[in-house]
């Protein structure tokens, strides 16, 4: 079998994964956007329905920052929670 149709075939039973969210920069920024909003939290008297309302995002997103699944948070929504966890600080 030539490595073409073995690549093909490959391709075939588990295809390339084509995301978005892998780029390297990108998932830094998110990552290190992470780490100061789940610290802010931990020393935010606010339970996450409330900061999710004031950042204008559903509470799910929050449960989804706090389990670390960042493909389900975009820059600008991280951004938007450390906006609103900055305000509360002391």
């Amino acid at each position: 079998m030539s490595t073409a149709r073995a690549t093909a075939t490959a391709e075939q039973i588990d295809p390339p994964r084509s995301s978005p969210d892998l780029d390297v920069r990108e998932l830094e920024k998110r990552t290190r956007l992470m780490r100061i909003i789940t610290r802010l939290i931990a020393v935010s008297d606010l339970g996450s329905r409330e900061i999710a309302r004031r950042a204008g995002l559903p509470v799910q997103k929050i449960s989804d920052l706090l389990a670390g699944k960042l493909e389900h948070l975009g820059v600008d929504e991280l951004h938007a929670l450390r906006r609103t966890l900055e305000l509360e600080a002391p």
